[in-house]
């Protein structure tokens, strides 16, 4: 395994998307131990995607136009429908004292698998980047795939925690009054809605 591959998964886990806006705001909204549950499934929510890659899977994206927006605009609903959560006083992201540990960490969890499995972009990315860092010399090129992607589902998990963990800090110390509960829940609802308009912009 090499160090570029170390650097680059690295920097990719790093810069926000669509699971650390979630990890940040289920943080602010429920607590560490929520935010721990949302940084697994959205981990979790990466397999499908990885296994796809590695299988071959993802090349449907490419030869099937109908699948791609089809799973595409799945995904684009979800993101408006957090982004709707994120804005109600009183949704499951809403950022008030009142609704923390409200939700279960078994429906964090599912959310956060949901939010990635429903992003057809995912499989397309693991497509591109994983084969880059295949040595035709070391041997099984699926079993180095495999080998690969857990490494980066472990990068994902650890920096997703830091993230969440992060935000439930800040919780407690920063964002202490209702005005900057609702300047937050405002922030992460466009955040969503950004993600969800540029995904239907996307293109296969």
């Amino acid at each position: 395994m090499s160090i570029a591959f170390l650097i680059t998964a690295l920097v990719v886990v790093l810069v926000p998307g669509t699971g650390v806006v979630y990890t940040i705001a289920t943080g602010l909204s429920s607590g560490r131990r929520a935010s721990v549950a949302a940084a697994f499934g959205c981990t979790l929510g990466i397999v499908p995607a990885i296994l796809a890659s590695v299988f071959g899977l993802a090349a449907l994206f490419h030869t099937s136009a109908l699948l791609f927006q089809t799973v595409k605009f799945a995904g684009v609903a979800y993101l408006l429908y957090l982004a709707w959560q994120a804005l109600r006083e009183h949704g499951s992201l809403s950022i008030s004292s009142d609704e923390r540990q409200k939700r279960s960490v078994v429906a964090i969890a599912r959310d956060g698998f949901l939010l990635n499995i429903l992003n057809p972009k995912l499989s397309v990315f693991f497509l591109a980047f994983l084969p880059q860092f295949i040595d035709p010399a070391a041997g099984n090129a699926v079993l180095q795939m495999l080998m690969l992607s857990g490494v980066f589902m472990l990068m994902t998990l650890a920096v997703f925690i830091v993230y969440g963990q992060f935000a439930a800090l800040m919780r407690d110390r920063v964002f202490s009054s209702e005005r900057a509960m609702r300047w937050m829940r405002r922030s992460v609802a466009m955040a969503f809605a950004g993600f969800g308009v540029k995904l239907a912009l996307s293109r296969q």
